[in-house]
């Protein structure tokens, strides 16, 4: 079963480029393409041009440069997302997190920062106003 994910044949190229399982763990730099999702230990930082998933049994501490980045695992760190940043229900995640979008599911714990940034303009923050229902009314 676990050979069916090497076969290229069977798979789009650009759907997954890799993982690291669980019982791994890596001290260090990864840099990686395309889709790659971590289930392991790890402590360093993180380089993705794509999107980049930590799965339910990921441990990160460090810091992640990417695309897009999906949370399921714990995190310890600062993010930085072109894109967007998905926290799962699963998930616990501790630090800053820079990113144009970002998703929190229901029953997932972020304690940290959040930095909105525009797409364009990665190190210009948005202000969003924010108007309570009784001014509504008017």
């Amino acid at each position: 079963m676990a050979l069916g994910w090497f076969d290229r044949k069977r798979q789009d190229a650009a759907e997954w480029t890799g993982f690291l399982e669980q019982g791994v763990r890596l001290e260090g730099k990864l840099e990686t393409t395309g889709t790659f999702r971590i289930d392991s230990t790890m402590k360093g930082s993180i380089v993705s041009d794509d999107t980049l998933v930590l799965g339910e049994h990921a441990s990160i501490q460090g810091q992640i440069t990417g695309n897009r980045v999906v949370i399921s695992g714990r995190f310890d760190g600062v993010v930085q997302a072109k894109t967007s940043v998905e926290i799962h229900s699963t998930a616990v995640v501790t630090g800053e997190v820079h990113t144009p979008s970002l998703l929190i599911e229901p029953g997932a714990v972020f304690d940290g920062q959040c930095h909105m940034l525009a797409a364009t303009e990665a190190a210009k923050p948005v202000t969003i106003p924010i108007r309570s229902g009784g001014q509504a009314a008017r």
